[in-house]
């Protein structure tokens, strides 16, 4: 039954889904756009989205554009769907002081966080990880499964085939070679969206960082629908062999370019991933391809979403297990790759700079490594990947950046910190071609930050990694090294990266 309540949709809820066929508030809280510099691409997306969905509600909706969304809905009577982050379930809380809000639960994700709360407490701790999560979702939404001798099992008799696709990048090549991306083609809202944002940084009302459009990413459900598509059709089957690869001129190789879509709620998990089981089904792309996209899908981001919850709204500001307190450096403030010499980390600032993403080899790989190494305080990392990229919330980036790239909570996420030396880097990418320092080199003008980096890293935690299994080749090779006092003087003391 459709309730006379308008409905306040938060900018993560913009899909149908979310919509039950009554009246919709939207809320333009220009607050969340100047409280504190944002990618000014992920500005534009937020605001291009709300004006789209209001263009597309007509009558039913109503947009308010306030400074805050206490400013804007204080004393409304409403019903919302329980929104995504602690602070805005906070918000909701406050308004139900001055009227009427009946709050609905969450959606737009696989499986309620109630139903999550059953699943951790009948796991045995031990196997308490994505791995094992994963698996349950298999079962529960019976993705790439089928029938065997006698139960379900996995298409294809596992459920993991993340060994199929651990390619380097393709020699002799500048790309990967796929069809491009679906673009978005911009409109009048989107002129609209530029003066705004244009007028807000005339008048010192705002500082974004990056650099303004084209934009890159959809904003209405149609566009959604339509890269969802493309995707699936053109650019899927080669995703897996190259998901953990990175290439200097590929910036999207054949990801999916779907998260932000996803995050603005104009696109449902489940029905994504069952796209791309139907195109193995179809035969039209390798299963290894489409079991590791269904893993990002509804495995990782899905464990991502439930974990926000679990681990609590402390979890950010109470997860310091290194004791890193370094700022986080002007090239990244300031997203300006000229203040960066290593060629990786200097591709990956570019990108972020020219549109609010890069895939997540380089998130983990590159920039987190780099920030683990160099022992930057992880709340900073984690509040500058929320405003700096476009599929940034508050939701998603704990986890991902605190939990598992910087191992700030002492592995309540991951079992290891995530951190190499410039080898790795070199394998998987062709990154280091061209670049000043070299992968192979630990000491001297030559040396590459992230090899030199990483031991260092590893002497001066050595004692907090000491009990770590996963960590026991890296602490036995510290002890060989010759030049390990040398190498930790130079790094303690190096001022270009």
């Amino acid at each position: 039954m459709v309730s006379d309540l308008p409905r306040f949709l938060t900018p993560d809820q913009l899909g149908p889904h979310f919509d039950d066929g009554g009246p919709i508030v939207l809320v333009n809280n220009r607050g969340a756009l100047t409280k504190r510099p944002i990618h000014r691409q992920k500005a534009h997306l937020i605001l291009s989205a709300l004006y789209h969905r209001e263009k597309e509600l007509g009558s039913r909706g109503r947009l308010i554009s306030a400074d805050s969304y206490q400013e804007a809905l204080q004393g409304l009577d409403l019903e919302v769907i329980n929104p995504p982050s602690f602070g805005l379930r906070r918000r909701v809380t406050e308004l139900s002081q001055h009227a009427s809000v009946t709050v609905l639960p969450a959606r737009g994700f696989v499986i309620s966080e109630e139903d999550f709360a059953d699943f951790a407490g009948e796991t045995k701790k031990s196997a308490w990880k994505m791995e094992t999560f994963y698996r349950h979702i298999r079962h529960t939404t019976g993705l790439l499964m089928e029938q065997g001798s006698g139960e379900v099992e996995p298409v294809g008799g596992r459920y993991n085939f993340d060994e199929d696709n651990r390619l380097p990048p393709p020699k002799s090549q500048d790309t990967l070679g796929v069809p491009e991306a679906w673009w978005p083609v911009e409109d009048e809202i989107d002129a609209r969206v530029r003066s705004e944002l244009d007028e807000l940084e005339q008048s010192g009302q705002a500082t974004f960082m990056g650099v303004d459009g084209p934009r890159v990413f959809a904003v209405t459900r149609q566009e959604a629908l339509d890269a969802l598509d493309h995707f699936i059709t053109h650019r899927l089957d080669q995703f897996g062999p190259y998901e953990d690869a990175a290439m200097v001129g590929d910036w999207a190789m054949s990801h999916s370019l779907l998260s932000a879509p996803l995050n603005l709620g104009l696109l449902d998990p489940l029905e994504v991933a069952r796209g791309a089981e139907d195109a193995y089904r179809r035969g039209v792309a390798r299963l290894s391809s489409v079991e590791g996209f269904i893993r990002q899908v509804v495995g990782w981001r899905e464990w991502v979403w439930q974990l926000y919850w679990w681990l609590g709204e402390n979890y950010v500001e109470t997860s310091n297990y290194f004791g890193h307190t370094n700022p986080l450096p002007d090239a990244f403030t300031t997203l300006d790759p000229d203040l960066i010499s290593s060629n990786c980390l200097k591709t990956v600032i570019a990108e972020v700079r020219d549109r609010g993403w890069s895939h997540h080899i380089n998130r983990l790989m590159v920039v987190g490594n780099f920030a683990l190494e160099r022992g930057i305080d992880p709340a900073l990392l984690n509040q500058w990947f929320i405003d700096a990229f476009v599929d940034g919330t508050p939701w998603v980036m704990p986890a991902n950046v605190v939990g598992m790239s910087q191992h700030a909570d002492g592995g309540k996420v991951a079992t290891k910190p995530y951190l190499s030396g410039g080898a790795y880097l070199n394998k998987m990418t062709n990154y280091c071609s061209g670049c000043p320092f070299s992968p192979t080199v630990r000491l001297g003008e030559k040396a590459c930050p992230f090899t030199a980096g990483y031991w260092a890293f590893v002497d001066r935690h050595a004692e907090l990694l000491r009990g770590n299994y996963r960590m026991s080749k890296p602490l036995a090779g510290r002890a060989r090294l010759t030049d390990l006092d040398e190498v930790v003087f130079q790094e303690a003391h190096r001022t270009h990266f």
